[in-house]
């Protein structure tokens, strides 16, 4: 599957321009980090794995970036919790609890 991307985003629309799926994030201040805070696929597209292909995405994306990864939305911490095999690309636990703290 290939995926749109601008900044802070990779995305597909549909043949008429909606919204498919997406997947946000940002740079921490410091630009080590991607924070993931955004998952969204059209529920006529869901249970099809693309939510896990935009994550995997952005994980390619930082690795290519030198970067770690932040998960801050509920579906990128229930994949990160999945895939343990990913652990290597997660930024340390006091700045991903400190993300998740100040995001409250």
């Amino acid at each position: 599957m290939t995926f749109e991307f601008e900044p802070g985003r990779f995305y597909q629309n549909d043949a008429d321009g909606q919204l498919i799926d997406e997947v946000t994030f940002q740079e921490t201040n410091d630009h080590q980090s991607l924070i993931i805070d955004h998952t969204f696929v059209r529920p006529d597209h869901r249970g099809q794995g693309i939510a896990a292909q935009l994550i995997e995405q952005v994980i390619a994306y930082a690795r290519q970036q030198k970067q770690t990864i932040i998960p801050l939305c509920t579906y990128a911490q229930a994949y990160f919790k999945q895939h343990t095999d990913q652990d290597d690309i997660l930024a340390p636990q006091n700045t991903i609890t400190a993300v998740q703290e100040n995001s409250k």
